[in-house]
């Protein structure tokens, strides 16, 4: 299916459990509230992927990039 304009949004899981706590859980509430308010203005999650990226010096912290895509 083709759609006519595309959006990219990440959602990264929070910064206090990874550094006091070495890792966080995704926060899925915060996704899923992401996922509601887009698809309430017509947006559908085309593809999604999940990245590792280096924070600060010593960590790393985990994040949800969604294309969204619309007709």
């Amino acid at each position: 299916m083709a759609y006519k304009e595309y959006k990219v949004i990440q959602v990264a899981e929070g910064a206090f459990g990874t550094i006091f706590l070495g890792a966080s859980g995704m926060p899925l509430k915060k996704l899923e509230a992401t996922l509601n308010e887009e698809a309430a203005d017509g947006w559908q999650m085309v593809f999604q992927v999940i990245e590792h990226r280096r924070f600060w010096l010593f960590w790393s912290r985990e994040s949800v990039l969604l294309t969204l895509g619309r007709e």
